[in-house]
């Protein structure tokens, strides 16, 4: 639920979804920010800066966003990776105008039966003012909210189609073994 002064200005909020895999496998994919454009309907792709195989806590990248109709409206964020842990969060913060602004958190909570409930959340910390003001008419928080459940429905389908894959045996093994 939101916070009771949401209705004014973008503070934070999350998502949750129960996704069958496991904490580590999940982790993986959304650590791997480079792979984000195939799940966010606001993120288009997302390049480490230097040489990153695998992102620790100051690990720097760039973001390429699009936004409003038809996408048209089109920025780029620079962003510090704040935290992570393997299998249990990770969390970034995006620049505006060279000020950290808004911070994005994932967490992994195994369940015991092999899937995982994962939680995407935001908290603003700065934003300019202009973008204050159009927060309000713009519905902004509701449309983070849509933005961050897509996000997670399409993580779910990918990692469910990846598990059932690594689980299953493929047509030609299935031929090799007749």
């Amino acid at each position: 639920m939101a916070p009771k002064n949401q209705h004014l200005w973008l503070t934070e909020d999350h998502v949750e979804l129960d996704i069958e895999a496991s904490a580590d496998a999940l982790y993986a994919m959304v650590s791997d920010l480079p792979r984000i454009g195939a799940w966010s309907p606001e993120c288009e792709s997302v390049d480490w800066e230097g040489e990153v195989t695998v992102p620790v806590e100051g690990t720097t990248f760039v973001g390429h966003n699009a936004v409003g109709p038809g996408r048209r409206i089109r920025y780029s964020r620079h962003g510090t990776v704040l935290k992570a842990e393997p299998g249990c969060a990770f969390s970034f913060i995006t620049d505006e105008g060279g000020r950290p602004s808004t911070a994005w958190h994932y967490t992994f909570e195994p369940l015991g039966d092999g899937s995982t409930r994962v939680t995407e959340g935001y908290e603003v910390r700065w934003i300019p003012t202009w973008a204050r003001i159009l927060d309000v008419p713009t519905n902004r928080h509701k449309e983070l909210l849509r933005g961050m459940r897509t996000t997670l429905e399409r993580l779910k389908a990918a990692a469910e189609a990846e598990h059932r894959g690594a689980s299953t045996p493929t047509e030609a093994q299935q031929e090799s073994r007749s």
